[in-house]
């Protein structure tokens, strides 16, 4: 059975500002009306409708993992909690014992969550084309056909034919231009796409060959590992004893067993706006506009508004992009350098460089829209069938009012129904939460108040989604969230 692993890390910040450390571009719209995650297990599917599922994401993501698995249409899928970075090495170990417990002949495909192709049927041909070789026991890779001398990618050279794949004669590092230029001419390099496909069982042999210690560790992680709710936990103490490293360096560059299967189906791993503007379809002008956009005089150039209207007049390749909170100017060329902005946003302490104004939780999300002295107001959005914890304030009394939805609201030891336009009060003190028992999202302009707002006033007594009873702060971290002053009062 052919068992589909979605990789879900990454923190994807050279697509900042819209990739964040909280909602990085595997969980982006960026090339359509899906995400880059959902196209992913599309793409699966396209291969085998009947492909089980297992993302591999860290715990502050799993709910959106959770839930955008859901939305995209995966049935049961299985969702393991890395408890630390280890790189894609441990990852996939750990998704390759997952699979073998349920089906010893099990086939692993290999997908990192944030990459994107225009031809998924041409992906699902040369996943056919492998298929032969990993039943074989090979370790198959796929390699996208260079279609210029990309300095951004790892290359791999091929050699002789085995069956419809091509031995792995070697892994190239990122190249300079003139060698990149070299391979192209030759004709006998791929780009290294990090899409894999072997036996789980062949994997974990090669892997505990080449390297015994990456493959104790997860063994140990996983027999250890534990349920909570609707995810996979590894072994915190004994994951993080794993070395960290990619699949290529633990393994593919040392078997005898590697081939490689070209792959044709408009590949990008979209590493940075000007790739996504190459990526896209450009307009008579050379410019990729999305959203809220009017380009005048402008050429060559990805303007892209989340909100607000973009007007350019006399750009030529230039990269604008404009989120509810930050905006970024830069050159097409220089892109590759947006990274050096998080870094310093990083440093300096700013939200910016994890969150957005829209801040995503288990239970739907919230967003600030203004904030003074002694009062703040969010709009807050519950998604169907879920609930915030039971919570009380000392220091601050709330007023909510529905935009569209139903509420259901507990309140102390009242309990009653709210719809669009009505509203009620939550004094301070008051033990409270708030539920939708609707089918459709229940919407809410939340009212705080009061002589402190700061998000270390929030005692929760009970959470549906297995967060610890404490305060905010303590909350705050275990839900994966980000700085307390950010956290709704009713979270």
């Amino acid at each position: 059975m052919l068992h589909a692993v979605l990789l879900c890390g990454g923190s994807g910040t050279r697509l900042w500002p819209l990739s964040r450390e909280q909602r990085p571009k595997q969980f982006l719209a960026l090339n359509g009306e899906t995400s880059l995650l959902q196209q992913t297990l599309q793409r699966a599917y396209a291969v085998d409708e009947t492909s089980a599922v297992i993302a591999v994401a860290n715990s502050e993501h799993r709910f959106m993992v959770a839930e955008q698995l859901r939305q995209a249409g995966a049935e049961s899928p299985t969702v393991l909690l890395e408890p630390a970075g280890r790189n894609t090495a441990p990852a996939v170990a750990a998704a390759a014992r997952q699979a073998l417990e349920a089906d010893p002949e099990a086939l692993l495909l290999v997908m990192p969550s944030d990459h994107a192709m225009a031809d998924d049927g041409a992906f699902r041909e040369a996943v056919e084309a492998g298929l032969p070789a990993a039943r074989e026991g090979r370790l198959v890779t796929f390699g996208v056909r260079p279609t210029a001398p990309e300095t951004g990618y790892g290359y791999i050279r091929y050699g002789e034919a085995v069956g419809e794949a091509r031995r792995v004669d070697a892994f190239v590092e990122k190249p300079d231009a003139a060698t990149a230029q070299r391979y192209l001419d030759e004709g006998t390099y791929l780009w290294n796409s990090g899409i894999f496909l072997f036996s789980a069982r062949a994997y974990l042999d090669e892997l505990a060959w080449y390297r015994p210690a990456i493959a104790e560790a997860v063994e140990a992680a996983c027999t250890k590992a534990r349920r909570d709710l609707d995810f996979m936990r590894l072994d915190a103490e004994a994951f993080a004893a794993s070395p960290g490293e990619s699949i290529d360096y633990a393994v593919m560059e040392n078997t005898d067993r590697a081939v490689v299967v070209a792959l044709d189906a408009r590949w990008s791993d979209l590493g940075s706006w000007a790739q996504l503007h190459d990526h896209a379809d450009p307009d008579d002008d050379g410019n990729v506009l999305v959203g809220d956009v009017m380009a005048e005089a402008t050429t060559g150039s990805y303007v892209r508004s989340d909100g607000r209207l973009i007007a350019t007049v006399g750009l030529a390749d230039q990269v604008v992009v404009e989120t509810a909170d930050a905006v970024l100017v830069a050159d097409r060329h220089r892109v590759q350098d947006v990274k050096r902005i998080v870094s310093r946003l990083q440093e300096a302490g700013r939200s910016e460089a994890s969150l957005h104004q829209r801040v995503y939780r288990p239970w739907g999300s919230y967003q600030g829209i203004a904030q003074a002295p002694r009062f703040q107001v969010k709009r807050i959005v519950v998604n169907p069938g879920q609930r915030l914890s039971v919570q009380m304030h000392h220091h601050r009394a709330e007023h909510w009012v529905v935009v569209a939805g139903t509420a259901r609201v507990y309140r102390a030891d009242d309990s009653f129904l709210l719809s669009e336009n009505e509203s009620t009060y939550i004094p301070l003190g008051t033990r409270h939460c708030l539920e939708n028992p609707g089918v459709i999202p229940l919407e809410l302009i939340e009212v705080q108040s009061g002589a402190y707002l700061g998000e270390d006033d929030i005692v929760r007594f009970d959470d549906v989604y297995g967060r610890a009873p404490g305060n905010g702060a303590t909350n705050d971290a275990d839900n994966g969230g980000g700085p307390p002053s950010h956290e709704p009062a009713s979270g």
